[in-house]
C-alpha cells in the first residue's frame, strides 16, 4: 500500500509540474531560458548587423573622401585648363605674371626638385640602412629616430627661416637654387629614413642568414639581397617625399627667392610653380593664370606619382611579389 501511494504521489507531481525539461532542446523543452544554439543565432545575429553598420560607415567615409578628392581636382582643372595652351608653357611671364607664361616656373621647379632629390635621397637612405643594419639599439640612434621624427612633424615655415638664416645668410649664398634645394632636402629627408627604415626591417631575416651562411659579408649582404628586397618601399618613401618638395611654398620662397627669370646657374634665384600660384593668387595679379599654374603643377605632380609607381611595379614588382 505505501509502494502504491508513493506512485500514485509521483505521477500526480508530475501531471501538475508538466512534461519534464529536455536539456537538447527537444520539443519537450518549455524552460525559461533559451537553447545554446538559439544563443548562438541570436549573437550571430547582433555581429552581422553591427558588421553592416560599421561597412555601411566606412562606405560612407571612402564616398565622402573620394567626393572631395573629385571635387577640389575637378574645380581647379575646370577653371585652369581653359588657359592652358603651348604659349602659356613655353613662354616667359610678363608684367610681372599678369601676361605671358610659366616656363621659368617650370625649369625651376623641376631643377629644385631634382636637386634636392640628389641631396636628400642617398642621405636618408645611407642612415636607414646604418640604423637598422649597422646598429643595435643605443642612444644614437635612439637620438636619430627621435630626430626624424620630431623634423617630419615641424612646418615647413620653421625650415624656411633655418635655410633664410643657414643658407641664404650665414653661408652667403643668397637666394639661390642651391639654397632651396639644402632646405627642401632637410624637409624631405624625415619622410625617405622612417619609409626606408621600415622597409628594410621588413625583409624576412632568414635572407640574411642565407647570405651569410654563404659567406657573404654584411656589406655584400645589404647591397645584394636586403635593399633589391627593400627597392619598392623605399622608391615609395622617395616619391612621397618628392610630392612634398614640389608643392612647398614657404621654405621655397625664403631661400630660392622668387625671381620671373631662367636660372644660368645653382647661385641664381629661381621661382617655381607653387611660389608663382601664391604670388599671383595672393596680389590679385591674374586669377586666371593663378589657376592656370595650379592646374599644371597638379597634372605634373599626378604624372610623377603614375609615372615613379608604375616604373617601381615593373622594375621591382616581380622580384618581391
Amino acid at each position: 500500500m505505501m509502494a502504491g501511494d508513493n506512485k500514485a504521489n509521483t505521477l500526480e507531481a508530475t501531471s501538475v509540474a508538466g512534461p519534464r525539461k529536455d536539456p537538447g532542446g527537444g520539443p519537450g523543452y518549455q524552460g525559461l531560458g533559451n537553447s545554446p544554439k538559439q544563443h548562438l543565432a541570436a549573437a550571430r545575429s547582433a555581429n552581422l548587423r553591427r558588421e553592416k553598420i560599421a561597412v555601411s560607415f566606412l562606405r560612407l567615409t571612402a564616398l565622402v573622401t573620394g567626393a572631395v578628392v573629385v571635387f577640389v581636382f575637378g574645380y581647379i582643372l575646370v577653371r585652369g585648363l581653359g588657359v592652358i595652351n603651348p604659349s602659356f608653357l613655353l613662354s616667359p611671364p610678363l608684367e610681372m605674371g599678369r601676361a605671358g607664361g610659366i616656363f621659368p616656373a617650370i625649369v625651376g621647379t623641376l631643377v629644385l626638385t631634382a636637386l634636392s632629390l640628389l641631396i636628400a635621397t642617398p642621405l636618408g637612405v645611407g642612415a636607414a640602412v646604418f640604423l637598422t643594419e649597422y646598429t643595435k639599439e643605443t642612444r644614437l640612434s635612439r637620438f636619430i629616430r627621435t630626430g626624424t621624427e620630431t623634423l617630419a612633424g615641424i612646418p615647413s615655415i620653421i625650415f624656411g627661416l633655418f635655410g633664410f638664416a643657414f643658407f641664404v645668410i650665414y653661408l652667403k649664398m643668397g637666394w639661390s637654387i642651391l639654397a632651396g634645394a639644402l632646405t627642401l632636402a632637410c624637409m624631405m629627408l624625415p619622410t625617405i629614413v622612417r619609409t626606408s627604415e621600415e622597409a628594410i626591417r621588413a625583409v624576412p631575416a632568414a635572407y640574411r642568414e642565407v647570405s651569410f651562411a654563404l659567406g657573404a659579408s654584411r656589406w655584400q649582404t645589404v647591397v645584394s639581397v636586403v635593399l633589391p628586397q627593400a627597392a619598392q618601399g623605399i622608391a615609395t618613401g622617395i616619391v612621397l617625399a618628392t610630392g612634398r618638395a614640389i608643392g612647398e611654398t614657404a621654405a621655397v620662397i625664403f631661400t630660392a627667392g622668387s625671381s620671373l627669370r631662367l636660372p644660368k646657374s645653382l647661385m641664381d634665384p629661381v621661382r617655381t610653380l607653387p611660389v608663382h600660384f601664391y604670388i599671383l593668387a595672393r596680389e590679385g595679379i591674374s586669377p586666371e593664370n593663378a589657376y592656370g599654374t595650379a592646374a599644371v603643377l597638379l597634372v605634373a605632380v599626378l604624372l610623377i606619382n603614375f609615372t615613379a609607381h608604375y616604373a617601381v611595379k615593373k622594375m621591382f614588382g616581380k622580384g618581391n611579389g
